[in-house]
C-alpha cells in the first residue's frame, strides 16, 4: 500500500540506498503509483515513498523557503480553514503548521499520517504518526540501523532474517482476526505505538515520547444531553466539510445504514451532490442497495453499482494472494472483494468518502472478539497461543468503550481491511475527526439510544432521508421483525450457523430455503462459494503437501472440515478462511 519507507543509519550510503530502493520497490503493488526516495548521507538519512498521484501528499519532499525544515508526510491532514484564508489544500498546510510551531504542531494534525520531519538546524529527524494509530509505521532495529515501513513486508525485503511468523501474532490473528498491541505477523516487527515521535540524531535514536494518549480524553466530563446535542449538529457538519477539501474528486460509498444518512444530509442541507456508489451482490439487490438508491435519488446524486459476480470468483485465486500481500497477512482471503470493488470504486473518484468507524464511536458497535476455532483444528502444540490470545483480549478490550473503538479495534482490527482499501482509493470519514471523537467522551450518561440520536441528526439536514428505513430497521414493527429476521438468517448463511441447524438445512436437499434469504442483506457468499465456484482451488491449497506440513493445524482435521463444508454437511467457513489465510501467507512471505 502507499507510504513511506525510512532507513535510519549511520555509515557510506551504498547499501542503505540500495535498500531503499528494493524497499519502495516492495510496496509499489499499482502502476500508477508515484514514487521516488531522498538520502542525506550526513544525516543518516534515507527516505522513500509511495503514493496515489495527485493527493494530498504527492509533491515530496516538501521544504520550508528558508531550507531549514524538510517534511515527508504520508496521509492527510484534515484542517479547520480545509484550505481557505489562503491555507494550503494539501501537505504543504502540514509543513507551514511545523514551521510556526515546531514538533508541536503534531497534535495540531487531524486525520490518519506518518511523516518525517528533518531539522537540519538542529540537525535532527522526527518520526511521528498520528493519533489513532492508524496510518501504520513498522519499524525492526538491526544493530545501529533502524527501518521503519508502511508495510512489514518492505522490511522483510531487506532483512530475510524477518521471514518467520510470529507465534504469539498468528495465534492472535487465528483467534480474533488481527494482531494485538504493537506487534506484527512477522517476529521482531513491530509498528510504533499510537500517537507517538521519535527523534534521531546521526542515524540514533535519542528520544521516544507520546504527544496523545486516551486519557487525555477520557479525562473530560459529559455533557448536558441538549448542550451535546447541540454540539453535534455543529461539530458532524464540519467534519464532513473537512472531507470535501482536495483537488481530486470525491465519490461516497453508499450503503443502507445511518452512518452514510448522516453524511449524505449534511451533504443535502450544504447544496454538495458528490457521484456515489453501492457494493452489491450477484444473487438479488440487497437492503444496501435499494436504500442507497433512494438517497441518492433524493440528495440529487448519480449513482451506480458494483457487483461482486462471476469475473470476481475467476479472480478470486490471484485477488486473495494480492489481499495477503497489501495486509501483510493480517486480512483475511474471503475479504479480497476489498480489492476487487475498490479497484471499481477508483473509476469513479480517486477519494472514497465513507461511513466506516460511525457506529463504533456512536453506538460503541465492536466488531471482533476473540474466540476458539473448531475443536482439534489447531495443531497441539500451538494452541496455547490461542490460548494466550483469549487472555491478552480479554484485558485489552477492558477500559472506555470509545477507547477501545478508536484506539485499539480501529488500528488493530479495521486497519487490514483499511490497507487493502487504501492501495486503490484514499479513504475518508467524518467519524475519526479529533473533533467528532473527541465530542462522543462527552457524551451523556443518560442519552437517548444512539440511532434515535442519529436519526434526529439525519433529520436537521434532511427530514426525508430520516424518514426512510435503514437496512436493520427504522421502519414499522413488522417490516422491522421482518428485516432483523432477514438480517440474521444471511449472517447465519454466511459464518454463523449452529452445526445442527446447518446438517438440518443439508437433510433439505433440493429445497434450498437459502434462495429466498441470501443476499438480501450481504454481497459476499463464500460459505456457498466454498462449496461450488472455488471448491477445486480451496481443496488445492488446503490439501496441498506443503499446507499439511505447517506446524498450526491438524491436517486431517483439514481434510475432515474441509470435506465436510463442501459436501454441505457442516459450515466451516472461518475455519478455512483462516487456514487458507494462513497458507498464503506462509507461500509469498516466508517460502519465496
Amino acid at each position: 500500500m502507499p507510504g513511506l519507507a525510512l532507513i535510519l543509519a549511520p555509515g557510506p550510503s551504498g547499501k542503505h540506498e540500495a535498500d531503499l530502493h528494493r524497499m519502495v520497490a516492495a510496496m509499489r503493488h499499482e502502476p500508477f503509483y508515484q514514487m521516488g526516495t531522498y538520502s542525506d548521507e550526513a544525516l543518516g538519512l534515507y527516505v522513500g515513498w509511495v503514493g496515489h498521484p495527485g493527493s494530498y501528499c504527492d509533491s515530496l519532499p516538501l521544504r520550508s523557503e528558508d531550507g531549514n525544515l524538510m517534511l515527508f508526510f504520508y496521509g492527510e491532514h484534515r484542517s479547520a480553514n480545509n484550505g481557505r484564508n489562503g491555507e494550503s489544500s494539501d501537505a504543504h498546510a502540514v509543513l507551514r503548521l511545523f514551521e510556526k510551531h515546531g514538533l508541536d504542531a503534531v497534535p495540531l494534525l487531524n486525520g490518519w499520517f506518518h511523516g518525517v520531519l528533518v531539522d537540519r538546524r538542529r540537525q535532527q529527524i522526527a518520526v511521528f504518526n498520528d493519533r489513532y494509530g492508524m496510518q501504520r509505521f513498522h519499524v525492526f532495529e538491526d544493530g545501529s540501523v533502524t527501518l521503519f515501513a508502511a508495510e512489514a513486508t518492505a522490511l522483510l525485503t531487506v532483512r530475510p532474517q524477518l521471514r518467520e511468523l510470529d507465534a504469539r501474532g498468528l495465534g492472535e490473528f487465528l483467534s480474533c482476526g488481527c494482531v494485538l498491541e504493537n506487534r506484527s505477523l512477522f517476529a521482531n516487527v513491530n509498528t510504533i505505538p499510537a500517537g507517538t515521535v521519535r527523534l534521531f540524531q546521526q542515524g540514533q535514536q535519542q528520544r521516544e515520547y507520546r504527544y496523545f494518549i486516551p486519557a487525555q480524553w477520557e479525562s473530560q466530563s459529559p455533557l448536558p444531553p441538549a448542550e451535546f446535542d447541540a454540539a453535534l449538529r455543529e461539530v458532524l457538519p464540519r467534519a464532513v466539510n473537512r472531507c470535501l477539501s482536495s483537488a481530486p474528486p470525491v465519490g461516497v460509498s453508499l450503503t443502507g445504514g445511518f452512518d452514510t444518512r448522516l453524511i449524505m444530509s449534511c451533504l443535502h442541507s450544504a447544496g454538495v451532490t458528490l457521484p456515489s456508489y453501492t457494493f452489491g451482490g450477484m444473487y438479488r439487490e440487497c437492503f444496501d442497495v435499494k436504500i442507497a438508491r433512494k438517497v441518492a435519488r433524493i440528495c440529487g446524486c448519480n449513482h451506480q453499482v458494483f457487483e461482486l459476480g462471476e469475473d470476481f470468483l475467476s479472480a478470486f485465486p490471484v485477488l486473495a494472494e494480492k489481499t495477503i500481500r497489501l495486509s501483510d497477512g493480517c486480512l483475511g482471503a474471503t475479504n479480497s472483494y476489498e480489492l476487487y470493488l475498490n479497484q471499481r470504486a477508483r473509476q469513479v473518484a480517486m477519494i472514497r468518502l465513507t461511513g466506516s468507524y460511525g457506529s463504533e464511536v456512536m453506538r460503541g458497535a465492536r466488531a471482533f472478539k476473540a474466540v476458539r476455532p473448531t475443536p482439534g483444528l489447531i495443531h497441539r502444540d500451538f494452541q496455547q497461543h490461542i490460548e494466550g490470545a483469549i487472555r491478552t483480549f480479554d484485558v485489552v478490550s477492558r477500559g472506555h468503550s470509545v477507547s477501545f473503538s478508536v484506539f485499539k479495534q480501529a488500528p488493530w482490527y479495521y486497519y487490514n481491511r483499511l490497507a487493502v482499501e487504501q492501495s486503490q482509493v484514499v479513504i475518508r470519514t467524518p467519524f475519526m475527526d479529533n473533533d467528532f471523537v473527541g465530542l462522543f467522551y462527552q457524551r451523556p450518561n443518560n442519552l437517548e439510544d444512539s440511532r434515535k440520536l442519529a436519526r434526529r441528526q439525519i433529520a436537521a439536514g434532511s427530514p426525508v432521508l430520516a424518514e426512510l428505513p435503514t437496512d436493520t430497521g427504522n421502519c414499522s414493527y413488522l417490516r422491522h421483525q421482518w428485516t432483523q429476521l432477514l438480517f440474521k438468517a444471511d449472517y447465519c448463511y454466511k459464518s454463523g450457523m449452529p452445526q445442527w441447524l446447518e446438517r438440518a438445512h443439508y437433510l433439505l436437499g433440493p429445497l434450498q430455503p437459502e434462495k429466498l434469504l441470501i443476499g438480501r442483506h450481504r454481497f459476499a457468499h463464500f460459505r456457498v462459494w466454498f462449496r461450488k465456484q472455488l471448491a477445486p482451488y480451496i481443496r488445492e491449497i488446503l490439501l496441498d503437501r506443503r499446507t499439511a506440513a505447517r506446524p498450526y493445524f491438524n491436517h486431517h482435521e483439514v481434510e475432515r472440515i474441509l470435506n465436510r463444508h463442501i459436501k454441505g454437511e457442516s459450515n466451516h467457513t472461518d475455519d478455512i478462511e483462516r487456514i487458507l489465510t494462513v497458507e498464503l501467507a506462509c507461500r509469498q512471505f516466508l517460502d519465496n
